[in-house]
């Protein structure tokens, strides 16, 4: 006889949690957690950060649990108020670090317009190590950006929502993300132009910036169990 909680639905489990279950809100992380680490670890950019941006938005969310209407799937809920959690976390510092960057940048390409592939294909140890420092690149120009057009880009580019999806998980309108996307990739585009070693600029005529290389995403390692 299978278990009568892994049958249930995401609403079920949050309803059941509202009402007392003791085990409902932890199998309701347990189903969408390699997703929502994910997400806080693209926001956030290092690991120490994203456990807590995402611990945050675990704290929010059962605790908030029963403000849910219904009026959205429970797992765009789940994001949206992670993905507000670690945009506090932004907000509040300020600054941005030069934090470690994620070691599983190459396992996710099947996500994201910015998710396919990276430029160069690796045939040998030159062009392996040429794909790294692009994708170190193009995090370190991904971490500069205003929070915003960070996570608009993260959503939409880097986890393959659609712009509807990613515009309820921000709580705005559809044009909002859309608007913040373009801006993001054209900064950039011109973060990259800035960051990227010499041999790679002079292949670019002069006043037309290349535009950003393909953003790599990564299968989720190690999310921390809710507190």
């Amino acid at each position: 006889m299978t278990g009568r909680p892994d049958e249930r639905t995401d609403a079920e489990l949050l309803a059941a949690h509202v009402h007392g279950d003791s085990e409902a809100f932890g199998l309701l992380f347990a189903r969408h957690r390699d997703r929502l680490w994910a997400v806080a670890m693209r926001t956030m950019g290092n690991p120490d950060d994203a456990a807590d941006g995402l611990q945050d938005g675990l704290i929010a969310a059962y605790r908030r649990a029963g403000s849910f209407r219904g009026d959205a799937q429970v797992t765009t809920w789940l994001h949206r108020v992670v993905v507000n959690a670690c945009l506090d976390r932004l907000r509040a510092a300020k600054v941005r670090r030069a934090d470690p960057l994620p070691d599983d940048l190459d396992e996710r390409g099947d996500r994201g317009s910015l998710a396919t592939s990276i430029t160069v294909d690796p045939e040998g140890p030159e062009d392996s190590a040429l794909t790294d420092e692009r994708r170190r690149l193009v995090v370190a120009a991904l971490r500069r950006l205003p929070a915003e057009q960070r996570a608009a880009l993260v959503l939409v580019d880097m986890e393959g929502y659609s712009v509807a999806e990613a515009a309820e998980m921000l709580d705005c309108a559809a044009g909002t993300v859309k608007s913040r996307c373009s801006r993001g990739r054209v900064r950039l585009a011109e973060l990259l132009q800035v960051l990227a070693p010499e041999r790679d600029r002079g292949h670019t005529p002069p006043g037309n910036p290349s535009p950003a290389p393909p953003v790599p995403s990564s299968e989720p390692r190690g999310p921390p169990a809710p507190a």
